[in-house]
This record gives C-alpha cells, structure tokens and sequence, in this order.
C-alpha cells in the first residue's frame, strides 16, 4: 500500500469521522484546547497543570496477524456516569472494550497501540493521525486527549473559552461535514449516532450491496452525502483534509469492521449496527488479517469526481478551493498543518509547552501521506 493511502486511515478513525486545515488563522475554530492562549495566559494555566514529558511512540506489534479481539481480556462494558464517547464510532468501540482507557480520555500513545491492536491499523498511519489530533484537540501539556467533548479530565480548563480543553468533537477540527452516521455541526448535535443517516446507510446497503456494504455501496453513498450536505448545508466545507478523510471514511467500516477471517470485504447490517450505534465488537470479532489501511479510496470518488470546496454563499454554491490540498498536492496537507494550524495556536510558546510541542512534531512527521522523501520537515520551534 502506498504511503498516501495508509495515511489516511486514522483520519478517518479519528473523525466518525475528520480534521481540518484552513489557509487562514482567522478561519480555525474557537474551541481548541490549550491554543489561541495569549503568551499571558499560557504563563498562568501552564504551571497549574501536571505536566509530564510526552511518552515515546508504541512499537509495530509484534504479531500483526488476525486474532480474537473480543477476548475475556476485553468485555464490553456500558458507559459509566462521566465516561466519554465522541464522532468516532471505531475510537467508542475501543473505549468501550478497554483498549482505550473505558472514561474516553487517553494519551496519544495508548491510542497508537490501541488502534493496532484493536483493528491491526498500521503503525504509520496511527501515528501520524494521532498526533495530528492531538496537537490541535489535545493538552500538549499533560499530554491527554478526550475523544469526545471537552473535559477537565484533560487537565485544568483554562480561563479562556478560546482555550478549553476541546476534544474529537470540535467541528471543523477532527469532526467533518457529510458523515455517514453524524449530523453536519451547521444543524446543530455534530457528535451523536444519528439515526436517519444510518438509515440512509442501510439503505443504500440494501439496494446497491445485497444488504452489505461494500465499494460499491460505499461510491454510492459518499456521492449521495456530499450532495446532500451541498444543497442542505449552508456552511458545507468539503476542503483539506476533510476532502481526503471522507473518501478514507468511506473504506473505513469495509476494511476494520469485517472479520479478519473473511475474505469477502462486506459489512453486514447487523455488525454495523454494534459498531457505529452500540461501540460494540460483534461477538468472536477478530481483527483484520494484516496491518491496513484505507485500501479501495482511489474507488470511492469515480461516481462523483470532484475538487476540495465548499458552499461560498449558502446551499448549493459549492465552489472549487485552489489553496487547499489535494490528491496532487500531499505535502500541502503536511505544511498547512505546521505552518499555519499548529502555529496559529501556538505562535511563542516557551518551557514546558515548547518541549513537548517539538517532541510531538517530530512524531508527527514520519507518517507524512506521500511519503517524506519530497516533503521536508518543518521546525516551527526550533530542535531540542
């Protein structure tokens, strides 16, 4: 699988699935964890907060093969009061069988490991995706992320509400329009397993897969939801990366939601149901064969080719973006991401907050979609 491909998986995990990079700073959302602090602020908040060294990258399994995931290691278990779930039905089921912390709050480590183990996701992939979230969602300061709604269980909010801790949930960041199974944020709940667009999902199953989804059914689908968020939604936004992870949300139920041991890519109602309303494994699931990745996405725009946009004046005046990324243009999807995101939030941080913003760069970087040999890495901050 090439580099771009495998890159694009997480996004769509973490997203339910998505984040957004934005040419202007003026453009990124009001809720983003501890960024859009002022240099005053951060000097307040930062002591007041446990800070801890950010822990290394989890290593590639050592057995990448299919295995029993719903183990008597990993029950599933009902939320607790105060336990968090979020716009990703993959990161819910994780949490809710204990391989993510079962309250919804992790470091980005134990989401690396967890979605290799969980889905045998590869370790490329994982990382990148996380960490991207993270940077933007998380608290680079005691190194947590929800992956839901905000909490303080991420770390002291701070006195800004530009700067309370955000997580998966915020829109535009990690969360995206045209979800197969969440509501556009324009219509208001961004965030909760929405019951008419998984009916619309079981339909088109039934009527272009034979009750499974498939490619097929996945090239259908997409096409029907961007043009759906096109003439509904106002604010629809189809521009870098949410463009990419849409397409990488769409191989997402086929290729981490079927049996490892099932050579037909084709995911039954019945399992999807566990999976994106109930964040519950099928019983005996056992993960995919080998380390994988968004295969079948060069499939899923044919029915409806079209380029990163979004409506410019209200419903139905999608226009084409030139300065967003695009499938000719992978590393932009990189150099926005540090340049302007990262930076945006962070335009001097000093002590702690810079130390673990480079760290978490640097393990931001490996993972680059395209590969790294023609997309240099970029030092906002300066080398440790």
């Amino acid at each position: 699988m090439s580099s771009f491909n495998s890159s694009l998986t997480l996004f769509a995990l973490l997203a339910g699935i998505s984040l957004s990079i934005f040419p202007a700073v003026t453009a990124f959302p009001a809720h983003a964890s501890l960024g859009g602090l002022s240099e005053r602020e951060l000097d307040k908040i930062i002591p007041t907060l446990n800070a801890v060294l950010p822990g290394k990258v989890p290593p590639p399994l050592k057995f990448n093969g299919t295995k029993l995931v719903y183990d008597k290691a990993h029950p599933w278990q009902p939320l607790r009061p105060g336990d968090i779930r979020g716009v990703c039905p993959g990161l819910n089921t994780l949490a809710s069988h204990g391989y993510l912390p079962r309250n919804g709050i992790a470091t980005p480590a134990q989401i690396i490991a967890a979605v290799q183990e969980g889905f045998n996701m590869e370790p490329e992939t994982a990382t990148f995706v996380t960490y991207a979230a993270f940077l933007v969602d998380g608290n680079p300061v005691t190194d947590l992320l929800s992956i839901g709604g905000k909490t303080k269980g991420t770390g002291l909010d701070p006195d800004s509400k530009e700067a309370s801790v955000a997580g998966l949930n915020t829109h535009a960041v990690f969360e995206g329009d045209s979800s197969m199974t969440r509501a556009d944020a324009f219509f208001g709940d961004n965030h909760s397993f929405n019951q008419t667009l998984f009916d619309q999902f079981v339909d088109y199953s039934n009527r272009y897969g034979g009750g499974y989804y498939n490619l097929t059914v996945a090239a259908k689908l997409r096409t029907q939801l961007i043009k759906q968020s096109m003439a509904t939604n106002p604010k629809f936004d189809f521009t870098s990366p949410r463009f990419f992870t849409a397409y990488a949300e769409s191989t997402f139920p086929i290729n981490f939601f079927v049996d490892g041991r099932n050579p037909v890519r084709a995911l039954s109602m019945a399992n999807a149901t566990l999976f994106f309303r109930d964040s519950k494994f099928p019983k005996d699931f056992w993960r995919a064969a080998a380390p994988i990745g968004p295969e079948g996405i060069q499939h899923v725009p044919e029915d409806f080719p079209i380029k990163a946009g979004r409506n410019v004046n209200g419903v139905n005046t999608y226009t084409a973006d030139p300065t967003s990324a695009d499938f000719s243009s992978l590393c932009l999807l990189y150099t926005n991401f540090v340049n302007q995101t990262v930076k945006s939030l962070y335009p001097n941080p000093k002590g702690i907050l810079r130390r673990n913003l480079i760290i978490n760069l640097r393990n931001f970087y490996p993972g680059v979609p395209g590969g790294t040999a023609n997309c240099p890495e970029i030092f906002p901050y300066g080398k440790l």
